[in-house]
């Protein structure tokens, strides 16, 4: 059995889009942090998208486990022309699209972006590596509310609109397994 116990990173405090922008994460809660680390298993080993609030995220909770390289296979969402702007901003800028994008995720990208079904396919082959090239049960990935949520969708079925109705806090924690060619589901959001 492969364990993944997903956390997603720090606050950015950003109020607009934010994708592949490299935007520093908000690491001042050490209580917080420190109970996240504590929960986690420590035969994990830690892995982190490569974008710098998941890596530094990651530095945090790492604590004795044994950290991997950053995988740019976990970033968020490339959301394209829509990165940086507020929601307003896109709604306004690509009506259609932008509420579509939400509420029939699949195909369908942001301009120059990523649809889901982009992110979902780049996510899992990072997580098919991992599952066939890693010797340790349980995997701390820090990743992206978006990528997290693409796992989430194995567990719950082929539907990302219903994944994307699950709420992920940053520094949650959602922790799925994998036996045997089949997913099983524990806690989703789970803030020690």
């Amino acid at each position: 059995m492969t364990h993944f116990w997903w956390v997603r990173h720090g606050p950015t405090h950003q109020k607009n889009f934010v994708g592949w922008r490299d935007v520093p994460a908000d690491l001042s809660d050490a209580d917080l942090i420190g109970r996240v680390s504590d929960y986690l298993p420590q035969d994990a080993v830690v892995i982190s998208s490569d974008l710098s609030r998941a890596i530094t995220t990651a530095d945090v909770i790492q604590d004795r486990r044994e950290r991997l390289p950053h995988d740019p296979r976990l970033r968020e969402f490339n959301f394209g022309a829509w990165d940086g702007l507020k929601f307003d901003e896109v709604a306004k800028r690509d009506p259609e699209l932008s509420r579509a994008f939400w509420e029939k995720p699949g195909d369908l990208s942001a301009p120059d972006g990523e649809s889901w079904n982009d992110v979902s396919s780049r996510v899992n082959t990072a997580v098919d590596h991992l599952i066939q090239t890693q010797s340790a049960t349980h995997i701390v990935a820090v990743a992206h509310i978006g990528v997290i949520m693409t796992q989430i969708q194995k567990v719950v079925g082929d539907d990302p609109y219903k994944a994307m109705s699950f709420e992920i806090d940053n520094f949650s924690v959602t922790d799925l397994r994998y036996s045997d060619g089949q997913w099983f589901r524990g806690e989703i959001n789970h803030l020690p």
